[in-house]
């Protein structure tokens, strides 16, 4: 999903990611989703980072983004 939250206010926006994780989680299937929101990103299980062509993976996606 290309920015499924990008037009929605935060309370709501988180509440799309949150039932997006539970059913993606219930029923063992992954979601891919391209997001700028760094703050609803750094809930999901596994995070990557498109910068100038290249992908960069880490697990403290606010570190990551600012060494870039």
């Amino acid at each position: 999903a290309d920015e499924p939250t990008g037009n929605l206010d935060p309370k709501t926006s988180r509440m799309v990611f949150t039932e997006l994780l539970k059913i993606c989680r219930s029923e063992g299937v992954a979601a891919l989703i391209a997001t700028h929101n760094l703050d609803l990103a750094s809930h999901m299980d596994r995070v990557v980072l498109l910068h100038e062509g290249k992908l960069h993976e880490g697990t403290d996606i606010a570190a990551e983004y600012q060494s870039l």
